[in-house]
């Protein structure tokens, strides 16, 4: 399937010739006010003149963007179609598996299996699911790499078939990179070709991540799954026109400043600004000066600041870039020669208008870190002492409230609920946890020390021991300066005799391997070993809980003094809880600092001022003895990297090593499930569909599976984190003969719909109003007498025995958080025909219909309150078989029987089926259906 040609209302339709090759263009030109529009929203611009289609894009929403107005909300909704779509494995398992259930749902049609296939290119990197269990010596990458493949063999057997079997679907196989990088160094395109046309790259992701890929001037975020499945299906992704903020930049970074504090610096500013929802876009005379890698480093860390995307512009430097990563001089003159002929080239002397704008003088930027739980609180190195004593109180004395204190409150706590990117996958809650009092020590700060003894050297461990040094994957490790920084400060440090402390878990865990390439080439490796810093693995590690963990003895003394242990790690995220469940306080640094405080041992030393430890005469070592000068780092960037590192690192990138080739894998144009599998199983959703849909039908007599209140998050819908023993998901395990130890997470049994509907909507702080003061997933089964408390599944299960449709009631902001594919995939399996809530959470409303759940709003300003629900009704929903006469009807009527007086209320409740696609998506039961009836049609 191609997509239909553009209607062009507008005559933008042109050719552009670049050497011997000529392209279908969409020109900007020829619409009114695309000149003074900023980048990001030419890109969209562009991307609605080539998908004009008339219904779903039309010429209105083509003009609403030409004009528009900086200072207004976003109310236009606008249907956004990306060239491609990037995922990583944990969120990548599920399309893939929808795509083969597809194809058996389409031979059972009638149709041909083998046209069932992504429309738009679609890539997936295997880099969530290795953990640096194994550090500190030269085989550790192979024996992670070992365990990874032992843990999740299931998994890559189906993602290596699906590699086989579909067409535009390419999977990089583990040990490789981290999918941002991999995506910035090999995947993007700049500009794309495909069917004759030339346009901008864009796509969406299904890692928050995602935004990396905006330093190179393509505009992307991340999406959950169900989007990324549309977006793969060739159907757009609804929007509305965002605010944009101009960030304007000038100056150079001064010496002894990184890209990491660059970052912080930004996300705290951006942060304070206010940005959730809006793009981000970098402009000025700064611009020029801020290298590729630096600009990669600033756009991944848009979720920790809230934005939908941080783009930096094309010019000279995002063509060195390429250059420099081995793309093809036909692809270098292609980037050029389209971004001049569009407008879309960086001129320093032409402001695009903005909503809001923001300034930063480069030369202002100071060495820092960010902790101890949130990216955005930025520390400046030379305070990090103080600030790590005035934080110790809360993690060490104990007060009336410090029970209360969870992971998942501290996550809420971070990300307000109205924040798209509340939690990244995996962020899941733990129990509450306990803070004991501490003796202070002689200088006022709390001090428990406890004695240790590792391989036969004796230490004290203290709060503040630093257990966890990580140069981890994803924020820095795409960018040389850093990393050649960190190894170069290494080599000082052991020239001058310095080791690191025994108690420090030390790993390095780079996004490509290009990176390994280059030290290599360099010779620093030999010094980041000699402290401990051994290749553990090419993936997401620390930074998503996959730290792995610490020896026996150093857990055991910081559980003996209730230590708040720290972490210092080169990445985004460090959420309380997250990195490791031994360590309290997590803090973002660069990889130079990472080595540092290795060597340092303790957050409770200044850096800055006291010594790392001492050289081989007993003399002092200081860190600014061994900090490697700017014209050090760049000479080694320029005499290490070159374009054969990158064309080599990725020749065979999705050949995979001996492990990947010698995976048993089935062949074939349809999966074979095996039946005892519990990480992979078919879903229901195509089970009995006729090429015909049903007609729409009333909902009657429906129960409500679970009544509400305000800012429910898709977290509290969506399954994640450990899976546990009683909940009816560990039981559905044990019952298969998984032991607990296997049980693994939700994330990575995402595959599996009956592990992912158990855990549906059983978040231990879920507050279901239809139970007195009970959190977690629980409801009332209405069917039996007396009503009793049982689990949320175990009630759905009876109520579908019985032929019982469910509704939800929710307040305000129904579904707002990250973008969860399984909150409404969850929802849909668990037999819930209607949610009907105060106000919803635009991305999760356009998820349920997708999943064929009809998102419904109580008439403006009541509530269920007000209309005196208290869940123990029956419902009655006329109304909406309008829609198979093609109409989408604006309200359906809804009336509620009460349960002992037969006494009936009535109201008008307001259907948030927004658009035709949605209606279509409806009308067919699902977007899959929808989108797999029209491919056994074409």
């Amino acid at each position: 399937m191609t997509a239909p040609a553009s209607k062009d209302s507008f005559g933008a339709r042109g050719t552009l010739t670049v050497g011997d090759a000529s392209y279908e263009v969409f020109r900007l030109s020829a619409v009114e006010g695309a000149e003074r529009l900023p980048y990001s929203l030419k890109i969209l611009l562009e991307n609605l003149l080539r998908t004009e289609d008339g219904a779903n894009i039309t010429a209105d929403h083509v003009r609403a963007l030409g004009s528009w107005d900086p200072s207004a909300e976003p109310s236009t909704e606008i249907q956004f179609t990306p060239g491609r779509v990037v995922m990583q494995d944990f969120t990548g398992v599920p399309c893939v598996v929808d795509l083969a259930t597809m194809r058996e749902a389409v031979t059972q049609l009638g149709g041909d299996p083998s046209k069932v296939n992504p429309l738009a290119p679609a890539e997936l990197v295997i880099d969530h699911s290795v953990i640096a269990d194994i550090f500190g010596r030269p085989d550790a990458f192979e024996l992670n790499v070992d365990l990874e493949y032992q843990r999740n063999k299931e998994r890559y057997q189906f993602l290596r078939w699906g590699q086989t079997a579909f067409d535009e679907f390419k999977v990089v196989p583990p040990g490789t990179g981290i999918v941002h990088q991999v995506n910035i160094e090999h995947l993007a395109r700049v500009v794309m070709v495909r069917n004759g046309q030339a346009y901008p790259d864009t796509l969406v992701g299904t890692d928050s991540h995602t935004t990396m890929v905006n330093g190179i001037g393509v505009l992307g975020w991340g999406v959950g799954g169900i989007e990324a499945e549309a977006a793969m299906l060739g159907q757009p992704v609804s929007m509305l026109i965002p605010r944009v903020v101009g960030f304007k930049l000038h100056g150079e970074l001064p010496a002894g400043a990184t890209a990491t504090d660059l970052v912080l610096t930004i996300t705290e500013m951006l942060r304070k600004h206010g940005v959730v929802g809006k793009f981000v876009e970098f402009y000025g005379s700064g611009v020029g000066a801020v290298p590729l890698a630096n600009r990669a480093t600033i756009g991944n860390m848009s979720p920790e600041f809230g934005s939908t995307c941080a783009i930096f512009p094309i010019d000279g430097e995002t063509i060195d870039y390429l250059k420099l990563t081995g793309r093809t001089a036909e692809q270098l003159a292609l980037v050029e020669a389209y971004a001049k002929d569009q407008g879309l080239w960086h001129d320093p002397a032409r402001e695009p208008v903005y909503s809001e704008t923001l300034e930063l003088d480069l030369s202002t930027v100071v060495p820092s870190i960010a902790g101890p739980k949130r990216p955005q609180d930025r520390i400046e190195l030379t305070a990090a002492k103080a600030a790590f004593r005035q934080a110790l109180g809360a993690y060490v004395s104990h007060t009336e409230d410090s029970s209360k204190s969870s992971v998942d409150e501290s996550v809420e706590e971070t990300f307000p609920a109205s924040d798209p990117i509340a939690v990244s996958d995996g962020d899941a809650g733990g129990e509450p946890r306990v803070f004991h009092s501490a003796a202070e020590g002689a200088d006022g700060r709390p001090s428990n020390p406890v004695e240790v003894t590792l391989d036969g050297a004796e230490f004290e461990l203290d709060h503040g021991a630093v257990a966890i040094a990580a140069i981890t994957s994803c924020t820095n490790t795409s960018n040389p300066t850093v990393m050649l920084g960190a190894a170069l400060l290494a080599k000082k440090a052991v020239e001058k005799g310095l080791e690191r402390k025994p108690w420090v878990k030390t790993t390095l865990a780079p996004g490509s391997k290009v990176v390994m390439d280059y030290y290599e080439r360099a010779g620093l490796l030999p010094y980041l070993e000699k402290l401990g810093f051994h290749l553990v693995g090419y993936g997401c590690t620390t930074c998503i809980g996959n730290s792995g963990p610490l020896q026996d003895e150093i857990s055991a003394g910081i559980a003996q003094g209730d230590l708040a242990a720290v972490s210092v790690l080169s990445g985004n995220r460090n959420f309380e809880g997250r990195i490791n469940p031994d360590i309290k306080m997590n803090y973002l640094a660069s990889p130079p600092l990472v080595v540092a405080y290795a060597l340092a041992g303790s957050m409770d030393k200044d850096i800055t001022t006291e010594p790392l430890g001492t050289d081989q005469n007993g003399e002092p070592v200081y860190l600014a003895d061994i900090w490697p000068s700017p014209q050090e780092i760049s000479e080694v960037v320029a005499s290490s990297i070159s374009p054969e590192g990158f064309t080599k690192g990725y020749a065979d990138v999705f050949a995979g090593d001996q492990r990947w080739q010698s995976l048993p894998t089935p062949t074939g144009k349809t999966f074979e499930w095996d039946p005892q599998s519990t990480y992979v199983r078919k879903p229901p959703y195509f089970e009995g569909m006729e090429m015909q849909p049903e007609p729409v039908t009333e909902i009657t007599g429906a129960r409500v599976l679970a009544l509400l209140g305000d800012s429910v998050t898709t977290d509290h819908i969506s399954p994640a984190g450990a899976i546990k023993a009683d909940s009816p998901a560990g039981k559905y395990l044990t019952e298969h003969g998984v032991e607990r130890k296997d049980f693994n997470s939700y994330g990575s049994r995402r595959g599996n719909h009956e592990v992912m509907i158990r855990g549906t909507f059983a978040n231990i702080r879920l507050r279901n109003l239809l139970l007195d003061d009970v959190q977690g997933g629980f409801t009332r089964n209405f069917l039996e007498e007396g009503a009793p408390q049982t689990t949320i599944y175990d009630a759905s299960v009876a109520y579908a025995e019985a032929g019982v449709p469910l509704v939800v009631l929710a307040g305000k902001e129904y579904g707002s958080g990250s973008s969860r594919d399984w909150a409404a995939k969850g929802t849909s399996l668990l037999g819930v025909r209607a949610v009907i809530a105060e106000s919803f959470e635009r991305i999760h409303r356009s998820n349920l219909i997708g999943m064929g759940v009809l998102p419904l709003q109580f008439p403006a300003g009541q509530t269920a309150a007000d209309l005196g629900l208290d869940g123990t009704e029956t419902f009655d929903i006329t109304g909406i078989t309008a829609l198979n006469d093609g109409e989408i009807p604006q309200t359906v009527k809804v009336v509620v029987t009460t349960k002992k007086e037969g006494s009936k209320v009535e109201f008008d409740a307001v259907v948030r089926i927004d658009t035709p696609g949605e209606a279509d998506y409806y009308r067919n039961g699902g977007i899959m259906q929808y989108v797999l009836r029209k491919m056994v049609r074409s």
